[in-house]
Order: C-alpha cells, then structure tokens, then sequence
C-alpha cells in the first residue's frame, strides 16, 4: 500500500513539473528576468482555431492595379514590409533586445521636443541646442573670412544664406547655456604662456610690444615654403576648436597639421590672405582670410580667428580623397589630433588658444555678419539666388527676402543685444530688420494678405502668395524676441507686428490640418492644386513650434491642436462621419 502511495505521489509530482514548465514557456521569457511583452496568439488572426505552420505563397492585387507577392498561412494574410512602408509612408527597423529579435513600427520619424519651461527671448532658441548646422551635407564651409556658414542648398557654387547663418548662431547660443564650461589650453600668448617653436635658420621670430594692439604679440618673417616655416610640434587630441588673434602679409600662411591617429594619414588646412571660400588639393585644405581692408604694403589688418578644426577638415576630406582607404563621410573628434602649427611669410600671432568649443565666439560671427550686410535702406538681409518654390509660382528673383530670414536674425541680434550687455549696433540691426514686414510682397516685402483680411509674414513671398506655416512662425518669434528684449519704446512696433501675426495664425492654422497630417503651404488654396503635404520632420516642427507658443499665449487652438498634430505622429487620424 505504501509503494502504491509512492508511486502516485511520484506521479503527481511529474505531472505537476510538466504543467509548471508549459506556462512558463508559454509566458515568454518573464522568468528570466526579460521583459512581459504581450504576445499574440496565431488563433487571434484566425477566429479562435489553431491552423497548421503551412504557408502558401500568393498574388496580392493592390486595388485592382498591380500584384505584389504576398505569404498565406491559415486565414492570414501577410504583405510584405517593404510594400507597407512605401505604400503607406510608415517605419520599421528589426531590432535585438535581451536577445529577441523584434521589428520596430513607427508612423512618423519626426520628434517632439517638449518645453522645459516658459519661452524665455534671451535664453535658448527653441530646441536649437540639438542642431549641427556647419556639418550639415548642405553647408560648403564656415569661411575664414566671415566666420559663418556657406550655402549649397539652391546653388552648387555657395551664397550666404541669411536664414542658415542665423540658424547657425541661434545654435551656438543655445549650446552656449546647455554645455559645460569648455576646456581651454593657451598655446602661446608671447607673454606668460610661451611655445617651444622651432625657427630654421635665417628666419625672424621675436615677441613685442604692438601698440596696435596694446599687447605683446609674436612677429616672424621666414622663406616661402613649410619646410622652412616657423613651426610648433604637437601632439594634442580632443580640443581641436583653435582661436587667434592674427595678422597677415599677402602670400603668407598659417597652417594646422592633423593626422588620423589610426591611418597616420596627414592633412594640412592652411589660411591664406585671398577671397577663396575653400579649395581641396589632395590632403591640402585651403581657406581664405579675405582681402578687405589689405594696406598698401600687403598686410591685412588684425583678425581673431576661431576655427574648428574638425569641421574644416570634414569640408575638406570628401573632395580631397581617402581617409585610411575608402571615403569617410563622418570623422570622429577622437580620430584626429594636431601635429604642428606653422607659419610661413610675415606677419604677426597672439593668443593662440585650442579648446573643446567656442560657442560664444560663433555666435558673435553671425551677429557680426547681419550687422555688416543688412541693407540700410529696406533693413533686410538679401538671399543672393533665385527660387522657384513650385510650378504655379512666379520665380523669386535674386535679392529676395524672407520672413523666416528676418525673424531668424531678429531673434540672434536680439540676444547679441542681451548678452552684450546693451551695445546698440544689434539693437539697431533688429529694429531696421522690421521694415520688410510693413512692405508688401509684390513691392519687395513679406507681407502678404489672406483673402484680404488676414495679415500674414512670407518665408518665400511669392506670387501668389504661399503662405508657409513654419517659416511664419518663426518670424513670429523673432518679433516676439525683440518685442521683450528691447528697452520701452523701442519695440512698440515689433509688439504691433506680432499680435498681428498671432491673431492670423489663430484664425488660419486649422486651414493646415490634413486629418492625418499637416501642410506645409496653402497652395492647394491659392493654386487650386492638390496639398503640399508636410513631411515628418517639418510636421514635426509645427508641433514643437505650437507647443512652444502655448507657453506664450494660453488661447486653446494652439495647444489643442498641437497635441492633435501630435497624435498623428503616432498613427491617429481625425474620424469619419
């Protein structure tokens, strides 16, 4: 009897153990510690009945129009991937996690940034902290000469494009307040901070007093090539943002060494008295001072140069070969340290200066160049090439300005004037930066007028007009940014200008919503042509821009609305009736 009892007891533990390990496998791999992924149920796409591991390739025939290759197992029907993606603009990546394989869906690729507090006009620029504009594909260079960012986006040869200059400062700024303090390392400054230079034979290397400049400076004169230039020997990684003050004859050069710490490959970015904006030749990288303000003995006038030296080499590297053997589109700060400083010609150096960044000096380059280039009578900022924004649209032609350009570099000079702690000459740049939004569109201006009623700010002032949301919206904020940064009585009118453009933008943003998605014009209005459909990334700057005005002006449809746009990120649609 005890045997027997033995024996059922054995059995009911088997039974228990076998029972125990089916639902665990059934739960996936929870019990180890994995995540608790709900699973689906093969009987959940086929009415409840469990169908064979059988599939059967098939013809899909898309809405009576083409076959593609789809797979049946059981009831189910499965297209492929490739075919949902195109046909219904929608995201997928395979991805591993804790050893799974799973496929990753998304309805949008655009990202929402949302406010961390109220919109402050002197602090960051909306989410700007996040851009790289100098690295972007369609940016040729940063010229020596300038300081800011040469343009290839509508022309091969490069412009100044006021809208990607300020955009290019805007960012800096913003780097400027989120970044830690940089790491700064003083080369030479001829005073208490003195290089070990090696100075060939034959060749003048003295440090003096330069009343010029009220400061001891560094003077050398040598022979015309690098091998017999006044050189330092370095072996410097990571900080490779270089600043100097700097003073050239024609015909001289200054020049930095890097190497590619794995290939060993050499590369050599030299700054030359000339008006070039850039010019590769194999591993030489050629940027040009400028020839403003050359004396009649051939000498530029002192300079502060900040340069970083990865970028400048970046700029260089597609069109001048290989790095290690095979085109490098990226290079990595840790790839690159500097070998050597030189000095071929005459003229004079100090302060020279490596660090980890130099946003402030960035940003006041591009400050510098709305003050230089603003045209005094129309207070705007020129784009230098013609634009077609689409067939329907006159062409824009060259000398054409834009809201978006304007309100960008009302929105830096207004915080040059904040940072500077009141210097005028960006104060009065950002006031004359106005006068474009009073003149209308067909007499050179900004300003257009939805069915004569609404007031509206053109990024592209066509004819007839386009009425680009995110471009308008940014022009709202460079007037708000002046509006609140302007000491009382110099900004009434920018206050004017924004309220306007606030009530149109109030009045007309549903005009934009697609039910799934936003436009990006109203052409589909003033053409009677289909919609220019936003795509994620500029439906995705609609959002972030409404969600930052909601922290502005508290009126419902801003903030309503953007969280609508916002769900259509994520696959929701407006309802049917």
């Amino acid at each position: 009897m005890m045997r027997l009892n033995l024996k059922f007891v054995l059995g009911l533990l088997c039974l228990v153990v076998l029972a125990t390990f089916s639902l665990w496998t059934q739960c996936g791999d929870s019990a180890l510690g994995r995540s608790l992924v709900p699973k689906w149920d093969r009987r959940s796409f086929s009415g409840g009945q469990q169908q064979p591991d059988q599939t059967e390739e098939i013809d899909c025939f898309i809405n009576q129009e083409y076959t593609i290759s789809c797979r049946k197992e059981g009831d189910e029907v499965y297209l492929p991937f490739s075919f949902l993606h195109k046909y219904f603009e929608v995201y997928g990546s395979l991805s591993t996690v804790d050893g799974t394989t799973r496929f990753d869906w998304a309805h949008s690729y655009g990202k929402v940034n949302y406010p961390k507090s109220v919109y402050d006009p002197r602090g960051i620029f909306m989410y700007f902290e996040n851009y790289n504009v100098e690295m972007r594909d369609r940016v040729k260079c940063i010229t020596a000469s300038e300081g800011v960012p040469i343009s290839t986006q509508w022309e091969s040869q490069g412009y100044f494009y006021p809208t990607q200059i300020a955009q290019f400062g805007l960012s800096h700024y913003s780097k400027n307040l989120t970044e830690p303090e940089p790491r700064r390392k003083v080369v030479e400054d001829a005073d208490k901070y003195r290089g070990e230079w090696v100075v060939p034979r034959e060749s003048v290397f003295r440090r003096q007093f330069d009343g010029r400049v009220s400061s001891t400076v560094v003077q050398f004169a040598t022979g015309g090539h690098l091998d017999s230039a006044v050189n330092l020997p370095m072996d410097h990684v990571l900080d490779l943002v270089l600043s100097l003050d700097l003073q050239l004859r024609v015909n001289s050069t200054f020049t930095v060494s890097l190497q590619h710490r794995e290939t060993k490959k050499d590369f050599h970015i030299h700054y030359i008295v000339s008006d070039l904006m850039l010019s590769v030749q194999e591993e030489n990288v050629y940027y040009g001072l400028g020839m403003g303000g050359v004396d009649g003995n051939g000498t530029m006038p002192w300079k502060h140069l900040t340069r970083d030296l990865l970028v400048d080499l970046q700029k260089g590297v597609p069109s001048s070969g290989s790095v290690g053997g095979e085109k490098r589109r990226k290079l990595r700060r840790t790839e690159i340290k500097i070998t050597r400083l030189s000095f071929v010609g005459a003229g004079s150096f100090d302060n020279i200066t490596l660090s980890t960044s130099e946003h402030i000096a960035h940003f006041y380059d591009a400050a510098e160049w709305f003050v230089r280039h603003q045209d005094a009578t129309t207070g705007g900022w020129a784009n230098s090439v013609r634009r077609r924004l689409g067939s329907g649209f006159a062409e824009l032609p060259v000398g054409w300005y834009s809201a978006m350009g304007q309100g960008h570099a009302i929105s830096l000079l207004a915080r040059a004037y904040h940072h500077s702690r009141g210097d005028t000459r960006f104060l009065r740049a950002a006031i004359d930066g106005l006068k474009p939004f009073r003149v209308p569109a067909y007499q050179g201006g900004v300003l257009a007028t939805f069915l004569g009623k609404y007031a509206w700010y053109e990024e592209y002032p066509t004819s007839p007009p386009s009425f680009v949301l995110n471009g308008f919206i940014y022009s709202l904020l460079g007037l708000y940014d002046l509006n609140c940064t302007a000491p009382q009585g110099h900004s009434a009118e920018a206050g004017v200008l924004f309220e306007q453009g606030m009530s149109s933008l109030k009045r007309m943003l549903l005009l934009f919503d697609t039910g799934s998605g936003t436009s990006y014009d109203l052409r589909h209005f003033t053409l009677g042509i289909a919609p220019n459909l936003a795509r994620w990334d500029y439906h995705a700057t609609h959002v972030n821009q409404l969600l930052l005005l909601a922290t502005i002006d508290r009126d419902p449809v801003i903030e309503q609305t953007a969280k609508r746009w916002q769900g259509y990120m994520v696959g929701k649609r407006a309802q049917h009736n």
